[in-house]
């Protein structure tokens, strides 16, 4: 019974407290003093050392940091956090909402929300029974890091959602933005100053740099805040719009924007965008354009997405800070794929937070448009905030030295033929053995997403390339470990390592080959997307444009990159010699790809015979997902020796668990 009452009377203080945090972070009305705040927590820390049976790691106490991580672990998002379409004025703008109407076939108005795009870090929340669970990075929109210890000490993201007039949902998703205000980031670059440690060089890289640390101590140094702005899957709740959505938000304790807006119409959207340019430095925060989104959820849904943007939501940027600076030189920058992109090498200046000394001059065309020469006073900004770029040439102060630019017709990396094709803007060195081409090639080839060479770094990739051992990636597997040993700072040993990381790495799953393939425009999700559609290499060979248009999310520019790759003689005798080199590609037949559909596996523990990154591969390759952490979700936690505390949260959750040997027949 006294246990009972110490429970509730930490239940009581916990949610006190929880309460207080909801009135000063949300509503931005406190109710008690510092004091009396500072009181209340006192007191649940004396209970809580002195009842430490009754630990609970969502307490208002367990915002200081846990120990630190060896490395984080990814998470899978349920449904991709998309990257938006950009907007740069008010042509673009209404031009999305004519898309957006003629897609749905309607002339009426349209009801947008609009609400501040702010720069910082996107972030997914996911709250199971109203419990902060789990928290990740947007990373590549499909795939995040877990960095949920550390989003734990933001003092701005409840660990307990508010029971109120809307229920608590059982399970759902939160996006949001992490930000460092303006103030408290000039404050902690004077402190980092003061330490002799390097500054960060705008709020941004700051809430990034700080959310990322392995150690979440340091996250917890520092002042971040959170503005959250949309919904992943959800249970227990339901929606009929956004504006709903982000009404019911703050009754739940989670900070949404106040300044976010209904729109009737793309006109009063703009209007919005210019309120905004005017407020834009008054804000205490930084924020580089606004973001338009169609209200309505079914309408949402009707209009989908393409490849990684929602059809639904535009980015509509703000004009980018500008500098003015000299240009030194122009140089030809010769890329993976052949492109080559005029650079301008400029006197370093100050844009938007960061240090500039190269900005993109994009090709050809843009130079002469742009007339720009070396030696000329240039405005540059970076464009949506980000990329820099050359913006105009200040001709007034041109001297009689600057003489016009041209792409050089001989690559400047091996001096191959530079040509521009039919239809296209850019200029590509032609040269198969283009060294610039090649080394990029196999770096990507042997990259720990791709083939995983372990090993086969920039260093040695130079020397094999300019030593002429290697000439495309099918040469990697005619390596022999003596002809490695003979290579600078290589011995024996580190030689005969490379040539068991080639041996590994020849079977692999097909996705991973398709990406390693760098072919244009295919990244990690198309190519998962391919070889899930096409289950074989031989099969996605023959395919055409018209089968490849077919599949959800390819476009034609991605169906004509992928059918001319494959009718590509060179290439095709590229993919021969790596067959004939013992390359066993790991085709996944449509049976095997339904075997684990829909399953949801976590792994924890030391497996003896997989690494956890093969386990995955073996999972995902046979239609399953898999996570990092224990919810309700999951269907097997799979456990290893010395397995940690999901084992405790499987149990309480009722999740399957199986061991090492019981998962490999699962599989087969």
């Amino acid at each position: 019974m006294a246990e009972e009452s110490i429970r509730k009377q930490l239940e009581a203080l916990r949610k006190k407290i929880e309460y207080h945090n909801y009135c000063y972070y949300v509503l931005d009305a406190p109710d008690i003093s510092d004091a009396e705040y500072d009181q209340l927590m006192r007191e649940l820390e004396d209970l809580e050392k002195e009842h430490p049976e009754l630990y609970d790691p969502n307490s208002p106490t367990q915002r200081v940091g846990a120990p630190p991580l060896d490395v984080f672990e990814t998470v899978t998002h349920t449904i991709p956090m998309l990257s938006l379409a950009n907007a740069m004025d008010e042509t673009e703008a209404r031009e999305f909402d004519q898309r957006v109407k003629r897609f749905l076939g309607t002339h009426e108005e349209i009801e947008y929300v609009v609400e501040p795009k702010m720069d910082g870090l996107a972030v997914e929340l996911l709250y199971d029974e109203g419990k902060f669970a789990v928290g990740s990075t947007r990373g590549d929109g499909f795939t995040g890091e877990n960095i949920t210890q550390n989003l734990r000490t933001v003092k701005t993201i409840p660990l307990i959602l508010q029971e109120g007039e809307m229920p608590v949902p059982e399970l759902i998703e939160i996006r949001g933005e992490v930000y460092m205000e303006i103030e408290d980031f000039e404050v902690l670059n004077r402190r980092r100053e003061a330490l002799g440690e390097p500054v960060f060089a705008n709020p941004r890289n700051a809430a990034a740099g700080s959310l990322r640390q392995l150690d979440s101590k340091v996250t917890a140094s520092r002042p971040l805040k959170i503005f959250c702005y949309a919904m992943g899957t959800a249970r227990g709740v339901t929606f009929e719009t956004h504006w709903e959505f982000l009404q019911t938000l703050p009754k739940w304790g989670v900070r949404v924007n106040p300044v976010v807006r209904s729109c009737a119409g793309i006109e009063e959207a703009i209007a919005y965008y210019d309120e905004m340019t005017e407020k834009r430095e008054t804000l205490p925060y930084e924020i580089d354009g606004v973001v338009i989104k169609v209200n309505r959820l079914d309408l949402q849904a009707t209009l989908g997405q393409v490849s990684r943007s929602p059809r639904w939501a535009l980015a509509y940027k703000f004009p980018a800070h500008q500098a003015i600076t000299r240009v030194v030189n122009i140089i030809a920058s010769v890329g993976r794929t052949g492109v080559v992109t005029p650079v301008a090498e400029l006197e370093p200046v100050w844009v938007g937070g960061a240090r500039i000394s190269h900005a993109t001059l994009h090709n050809q065309d843009e130079v002469v448009r742009k007339d720009v020469r070396i030696g000329d006073t240039v405005v540059v900004q970076r464009a949506g905030d980000v990329i820099p770029e050359v913006v105009k040439v200040l001709k007034e102060r041109r001297t009689e030295e600057a003489g016009p630019y041209r792409i050089p017709e001989k690559c400047p990396v091996c001096g191959g033929d530079v040509v521009r094709l039919p239809g296209e803007a850019a200029h590509r060195c032609i040269s198969l053995s283009c060294p610039a081409q090649l080394k990029g090639s196999i770096r990507h080839f042997a990259s720990k997403r791709a083939m995983d060479i372990d090993g086969l770094g920039t260093k040695l990739v130079d020397q094999l390339v300019d030593q002429g051992l290697v000439t495309d990636i099918a040469d990697l597997y005619n390596l022999e470990r003596e002809s490695l040993a003979s290579l600078e700072r290589m011995a024996d040993k580190s030689a005969q390592n490379i040539c068991d990381a080639l041996n590994k790495s020849k079977k692999k799953p097909l996705a991973r080959f398709l990406y390693g393939l760098g072919i244009r425009h295919v990244g990690e999700h198309l190519s998962e997307l391919l070889a899930h559609e096409f289950g074989s290499l031989e099969r996605l060979s023959k395919s055409n444009e018209e089968e490849l248009m077919a599949i959800d999310e390819v476009g034609p520019e991605v169906a004509q990159s992928v059918a001319r790759f494959f009718q590509d003689p060179k290439n095709m005798e590229i993919l021969k010699r790596l067959k004939k080199a013992g390359l066993m590609i790991d085709e996944p037949s449509v049976a095997r790809l339904e075997k684990l559909e829909g399953k949801t596996f976590v792994f924890t523990g030391t497996l003896e015979s997989l690494r956890r990154d093969e386990a995955r591969d073996l999972v995902e390759s046979l239609g399953g997902r898999t996570a990092s952490s224990v919810s309700k979700r999951v269907d097997y936690l799979v456990v290893g020796v010395d397995p940690g505390s999901k084992v405790d949260r499987a149990r309480e959750f009722g999740v399957q668990i199986v061991t090492e040997e019981e998962f490999k027949k699962m599989i087969g």
